[in-house]
């Protein structure tokens, strides 16, 4: 399997707090935490394994200095977990943000520390609930910009509302520009995000959009599994993630492709027609962006067994859950379910087959390099998929 991954990042995180910032210096650096974040969207529960993506190497010389004073990373209350690990691979303390709900529901928002000319990154997913998250990221970006931050970085794991970018049928809204416009206007200068469902989404932002991958992240992870490569085909789950199940093979030694045809009769239901491709006695990769309520891929793992796939594995960047996802992924027709941490899982949606993976150095290395306004020339960064 080690020839899979040819060009595979090396990338180590840690579960705790302690992380080591440079391998090649060879010191540590211990994360201070501050007074957790008094959140109401639930505890995330994040479990993380031991990965290689992307060696502290990679850093420009000296400019990962821990008391960097332009440099200012806040959470919101979508995520704190993920950003406290961003910030340990940074080698940088979370800033001190004040957040909670008045009774009518309403947001507040203040800043315990002055950014008055420095680079401020607020990292705040839009996972369920949507509507708050988002709500808090504008009104976190507006008092950032009020406290004089020279340059605002909304750092977004998972854009919600980003399946609505486009007009399937008459009188409907756009709500992916709509969400993207109300970003800028809210003072935004910058968007990182993390594998948006469409590319097109990027277009959507009048400001400058990083858009990173976390396939580097699901890749490396499948290279330490021992299957061999003439074993594996990846499967697209519908026609719409093609370009992405075709990128995804490449990296696997180039690997064949399969696609399931499937019929959607509604939102959030999904029929399955046939199958594109030959899975008998092989092991089969779904990979999808996200998983939602598990109907499409779940399906498309069914169809699979049926053709005489051997094993079925789930590969998706962002899992976001929602009833019966739990059930259906499950029930026993995956192997293995492999997602990433850009959206919490709670310790009462963790099921056997589950495997959670971290992109908080992923992420934290973007954001190094954005503060640094480099990119191109830097062959570790330019295959995060950073234009």
């Amino acid at each position: 399997m080690a020839s899979i991954l040819q060009s595979a990042f090396t990338y180590s995180t840690s579960l705790s707090f302690i992380c080591n910032c440079s391998k090649r210096n060879s010191f540590r650096v211990r994360c201070n935490v501050i007074e957790p974040l008094k959140y109401d969207n639930g505890p995330p529960c994040i479990s993380i394994l031991n990965n290689n993506l992307l060696d502290s190497k990679f850093h420009l010389g000296n400019t990962m200095i821990k008391n960097d004073t332009r440099l200012r990373i806040f959470s919101g209350t979508a995520n704190p977990a993920l950003s406290q690990e961003i910030s340990c691979y940074m080698g940088l303390d979370l800033g001190k943000i004040k957040i909670k709900r008045f009774a009518d529901g309403e947001i507040y928002v203040q800043l315990q520390e002055s950014v008055r000319g420095c680079h401020v990154f607020l990292v705040q997913p839009s996972c369920p609930p949507a509507n708050e998250n988002i709500m808090e990221l504008l009104v976190m970006i507006d008092a950032c910009r009020r406290a004089s931050a020279k340059n605002i970085t909304a750092v977004i794991p998972y854009f919600g509302y980003a399946r609505a970018d486009r007009k399937t049928q008459g009188r409907e809204s756009i709500a992916a520009k709509l969400v993207a416009n109300l970003i800028t206007e809210a003072g935004a200068n910058r968007v990182l995000a993390c594998d948006l469902h469409s590319g097109q989404s990027m277009g959507y932002f009048d400001i400058p959009v990083d858009h990173v991958y976390g396939q580097p992240v699901i890749l490396d992870y499948l290279a330490s599994k021992a299957i061999s490569s003439d074993d594996l085909v990846v499967v697209s789950p519908d026609v719409g993630g093609v370009a992405r199940a075709r990128a995804f093979a490449k990296k696997l030694s180039d690997a064949p492709l399969a696609i399931v045809d499937k019929r959607r009769q509604g939102h959030n239901v999904a029929e399955v027609m046939n199958l594109i491709g030959d899975v008998k006695g092989k092991v089969a990769v779904m990979v999808d962006d996200m998983i939602d309520t598990a109907g499409t891929i779940s399906k498309g793992a069914a169809l699979l067994h049926q053709e005489g796939a051997r094993e079925v594995y789930a590969c998706s960047t962002h899992a976001v859950f929602s009833p019966p996802a739990i059930e259906r992924l499950s029930s026993g027709l995956f192997q293995e379910v492999i997602i990433t941490n850009t959206i919490p899982v709670s310790e009462r949606n963790y099921f056997p087959q589950l495997t959670i993976l971290s992109v908080a150095n992923l992420l934290g290395e973007t954001i190094w390099r954005v503060h640094d306004d480099c990119s191109d020339g830097y062959e570790p960064y330019s295959s995060l998929g950073i234009d």
